[in-house]
């Protein structure tokens, strides 16, 4: 038995009654999907499910309950069946400041100097993962984990965009965009202690501009029709996970995953704004990771790498494609990203009063350079460290309630204004978040 991993017997509950309530709770959740807005490592979440987040993120070595879905697939097999839910109040602040006179050429796309802050500060976020035996030997499973995954939000009331008052549809300006993710996990024990999985995702995102026609009244697009205030548009697509997990030691585990680039169908309503055309595909991962467990207590490593160079809509840079290709184009202007580097470290430690203790933190490579901070003000995703708090502690026979905090600490990155000559106009990000988690396994 691993000392660091909790192995849960279920597989004599009432699986009617736990079906009910993942039932109940799934409704829950698809109604509450249209408040996701996730910020935090670019625009992924530094983790998934309560214990996770509450180890900083880290733990692809480690299973924690069924959301171990959405972070390798390969721990669902050695630690039987089990149900999990999870509710986030996620709560990002956001700001960019403006100092320096823009010029007075209009085609130079000058900003009105002052400190803006985002509005729509509050969201709330669920979660939901059950895994079940698919044979009586006990070697195989059958999970599934529905979960968001990134995203990102702005809504600015100021006129941004709109220093002379020369252009029209330029207030409230802002982006929003979210996602969801519903992974089917097929996972079996290969080896004594060694697990393989294999999660096909279904991906699901929507996306909406506003008061970006300044754009398109200086030419910057190639379909005006297709580049801002247009509503919600929606997109579907599909890509695959899999992951390894093994003891390899008795006081050791490792865990590899990796996941695809999610191939989504176009935004078609912003064909004018993201480029080849309103493509907007998310990013492949790989993540692995390090575990040490002792009695009652562990360490665990991470480090993930996310591939946002991959994706033209987020890495293709501002200047000088804003100068060469329309907004649209496949060479279209994106938000400049840079791939991310995180490394996550987290700890657990269980009191005798039967409360589990668990602490983590993670730093993340800035994705946003100092010279992509003009399309970036719709997309500040700037943070790079975390510090995280949870605990746990048994409320029944085979239930458990957790608690997580996060804190995204505050993060500016400032640099020149891309399109006015150096020194005259300055852009400041700022970012910082907080997010309160709560869970049930059961």
């Amino acid at each position: 038995m691993w000392p660091f991993i909790k192995v849960e017997s279920i597989w004599k509950k009432p699986i009617r009654a736990n079906m009910l309530i993942m039932a109940v709770v799934f409704l829950l959740s698809v109604t509450i999907v249209p408040q996701i807005a996730y910020a935090t490592n670019g625009y992924f979440s530094h983790g998934q499910g309560v214990k996770y987040k509450a180890i900083g993120g880290a733990g692809v070595a480690l299973y924690l309950g069924p959301m171990a879905a959405a972070n390798n697939p390969g721990a669902m097999a050695l630690a039987g069946p089990g149900y999990e839910i999870g509710f986030y109040v996620f709560n990002p602040n956001r700001e960019f400041s403006v100092t320096g006179e823009p010029s007075t050429e209009v085609t130079d796309y000058g900003l009105t100097p002052g400190t803006y802050e985002s509005g729509s500060n509050v969201f709330f976020i669920p979660s939901i993962a059950a895994n079940w035996w698919l044979n009586e030997d006990e070697t195989a499973t059958f999970g599934i984990a529905l979960y968001g995954h990134g995203g990102m939000n702005t809504d600015y009331d100021a006129e941004v965009f709109n220093p002379r008052g020369i252009f029209d549809g330029t207030s409230p300006a802002g982006i929003d965009l979210m996602q969801m993710f519903l992974a089917p996990t097929f996972s079996m024990v290969f080896a004594e202690r060694h697990g393989f999985g294999v999660s096909p995702i279904l991906a699901w995102q929507r996306f909406e501009a506003k008061g970006l026609n300044a754009f398109g009244d200086m030419g910057y697009s190639d379909d005006m029709e297709k580049l801002t205030d247009n509503g919600y548009s929606n997109s579907f697509g599909y890509g695959v996970r899999a992951g390894y997990l093994g003891e390899w030691l008795d006081f050791m585990s490792f865990g590899f995953s990796v996941q695809s680039e999610i191939k989504m169908s176009e935004f078609e309503e912003y064909s004018g704004l993201f480029a080849e055309e309103g493509d907007f595909d998310i990013p492949a991962t790989w993540t692995a990771g390090v575990a040490f467990g002792f009695t009652g207590m562990g360490l665990a490593f991470d480090v993930q790498q996310i591939f946002y160079s991959s994706v033209a809509a987020i890495a293709n840079p501002l200047w000088p494609n804003l100068n060469v290709y329309d907004l649209g184009e496949d060479e279209g202007a994106g938000f400049g990203w840079e791939d991310m580097t995180v490394y996550k470290m987290g700890a657990w430690y269980l009191l005798n009063s039967g409360w589990m203790l668990r602490g983590g933190y993670s730093y993340g490579s800035q994705p946003v350079p100092e010279t992509e901070l003009l399309l970036n003000i719709l997309a500040p995703g700037v943070i790079e460290q975390h510090i995280t708090f949870g605990i746990s502690k048994a409320v029944g026979i085979d239930r458990e309630l957790s608690f997580v905090v996060t804190r995204a600490l505050s993060k500016t990155v400032s640099g020149d204004h891309p399109l006015q000559e150096p020194g005259q106009q300055t852009i400041e990000l700022k970012m910082d978040q907080w997010e309160f988690g709560v869970g049930l396994s059961f």
